[in-house]
């Protein structure tokens, strides 16, 4: 955490040297997460992620950018299928961690479900090109579990915040592409990966020769976002091509240098 603020130190000592221009922006979207070793393929997990975000002109021609973000991002996986029977009678070994105070679920229209919300903060930076209106950026991101729930064959595991089943800190590596909609709205795509492991995992078989065997787990998730961005001033894209046609996007901001 100390190395994070001082990174996010460093970005706002930069930025002195060029501009005093800080961008706030509002964001909002979906997730469509798995998380890699759990067996659980596909990305069928659906969640929320929104926040708020300051970006940070590094350059006079405002085209380079440190981002920081404030997000509330929901993680896990999800299969869907038939549930299969209540087998606690058949292998009591594989559900010891059954949270007995729920009701077995017989109703349950999904196999597996794991919810791991984050409290996150990325930093990125981004290129932004004027001519076409995208932003293209690499970052990475340093998420807090807030909360931890799963449920397997239709039994709610003992899995919680307390439970430290799974790690509370989350480091991930991060890319995204944004495309101007109009103004100050843009649509964000984003890609996003664990570094490190959330759980390692232990197998074990029935067969006592065979090793038991441990399998890391990482959040692997896309996302689609609208951002949105306020106190920016836009003008009309005056600038003309050879053919006497407009060059890139309608708006731009006022403070682009044309080339």
């Amino acid at each position: 955490m100390k190395k994070l603020i001082l990174i996010i130190l460093c970005c706002l000592c930069v930025t002195g040297v060029y501009s005093q221009r800080f961008i706030g922006s509002l964001i909002a979207g979906a997730n469509v997460s798995q998380v890699e070793g759990d067996d659980v393929r596909g990305y069928r997990k659906a969640g929320f992620v929104g926040g708020a975000s300051v970006m940070i002109a590094l350059d006079k021609k405002m085209q380079w950018f440190a981002t920081v973000e404030l997000l509330y991002s929901m993680k896990g996986s999800r299969s869907m299928g038939t549930r299969a029977f209540d087998t606690t009678n058949y292998a009591p070994a594989m559900f010891l961690d059954v949270d007995r105070s729920v009701e077995f679920q017989n109703s349950a229209k999904y196999k597996c479900r794991l919810d791991l919300d984050y409290v996150e903060i990325p930093v990125l930076f981004h290129y932004e090109d004027w001519h076409t209106g995208c932003a293209f950026g690499l970052g990475f991101s340093w998420g807090r579990l807030v909360r931890a729930q799963e449920w397997y064959n239709g039994f709610k595991r003992t899995t919680s915040l307390n439970s430290n089943t799974y790690d509370k800190n989350d480091w991930s590596v991060i890319a995204d592409v944004k495309f101007m909609l109009y103004k100050g709205l843009k649509l964000e795509m984003r890609f996003q990966y664990s570094l490190a492991s959330i759980r390692t995992f232990a197998i074990e078989y029935r067969n006592s020769a065979q090793p038991t065997e441990f399998k890391k787990q990482q959040n692997n998730l896309f996302s689609i976002r609208l951002v949105y961005s306020f106190k920016e001033k836009y003008v009309e894209n005056t600038h003309e091509n050879k053919r006497g046609e407009r060059q890139g996007v309608k708006w731009i901001r006022e403070t682009n240098i044309y080339d």
